[in-house]
């Protein structure tokens, strides 16, 4: 199966299995609240990271002094997974290793994600499995873009982004799609973060020491968007400027520092996974648009 759509009192899903990726939420009202993939401005929606997130020096990694290429969030995004579980209100898709990804990442793996609507929410489960005799290196992002506005005709300058607590400590940027050091003061002013073009000019804002496990994205009078996270340790922000989107992405793991050579079990932000062992990380987007 190609797609598949799940639905309850509040909330329409629609999924494709290439990527496993969320393609339409809406709402029963018909409020959309992911971007269309417009693919002149970027064509995604909400695609997994997978075995990394963010990118390595030149694309490559070494193992037992074998060098292997994996671009940029790696291969996860791009190959079609298998449906194994479909209700009314609940999908499961899997994705295994196999020769072509053992030749870019050579450890047995299996990624399971399901999606399960809760009342006005999408709840994302990923249950990452080392089935193979020696620790798993990997890393694990979600990445939907919400619509920016929210509401059509909206001011996008209006919009903001409201954390869970204060967030006081410095973030990190890119440089050359490698992770910069050198600390930046954050733009979050105290447990707000009003969204602006100019933010996004140096690409991602990475919050590597968050406080909040939850954040809400709105502007005044408009509905109401929470995103949640679990057991993910660092957050990005991105859009391109003056896109019709803002990407809020729980991470599990960050591009390699400027200068980083180690392999990828080294790599910062990368967990292992013990042999015969799981790894679950979870989202989830709420919408409350009585406001």
């Amino acid at each position: 199966m190609d797609s598949c759509t799940l639905q309850n009192l509040h909330l329409r899903l629609a999924l494709k299995a290439q990527g496993a990726e969320m393609v339409r939420l809406q709402t029963l009202t018909g409020l959309d609240l992911l971007w269309d993939g417009d693919a002149s401005v970027w064509p995604r929606q909400a695609p997994t990271l997978f075995p990394i997130v963010g990118s390595l020096k030149d694309d490559t990694h070494t193992l037992n002094g074998r060098r292997y290429h994996l671009s940029r969030h790696g291969f996860a995004r791009d190959l079609p997974w298998r449906l194994v579980k479909l209700s009314r209100e609940r999908a499961t898709f899997v994705l295994k290793d196999n020769a072509s990804t053992q030749a870019q990442y050579p450890f047995p793996f299996e990624l399971r994600v399901t999606y399960r609507l809760l009342d006005q929410a999408v709840r994302v489960i990923y249950e990452l499995i080392n089935p193979g005799s020696a620790p798993l290196p990997a890393s694990l992002g979600a990445h939907p873009a919400l619509r920016w506005p929210l509401v059509p005709g909206g001011r996008r300058e209006d919009y903001r982004i409201r954390f869970e607590l204060p967030e006081a400590e410095p973030i990190l940027r890119l440089s050359g799609g490698l992770l910069d050091p050198t600390p930046r003061p954050t733009p979050v002013q105290e447990r707000t973060l009003p969204l602006r073009d100019e933010l996004f000019e140096e690409d991602v804002l990475i919050f590597t020491r968050l406080r909040s496990r939850k954040l809400r994205y709105d502007a005044p009078g408009s509905p109401v968007v929470e995103v949640a996270w679990d057991g993910f340790p660092q957050l990005g922000l991105w859009t391109k400027p003056g896109a019709g989107f803002i990407c809020i992405e729980p991470w599990q793991g960050v591009s390699s520092p400027v200068g980083f050579l180690g392999e990828l079990a080294q790599k910062p932000g990368s967990i292992l996974v013990p042999p015969g062992e799981m790894r679950r990380f979870a989202y989830q987007i709420a919408v409350w648009t009585d406001v």
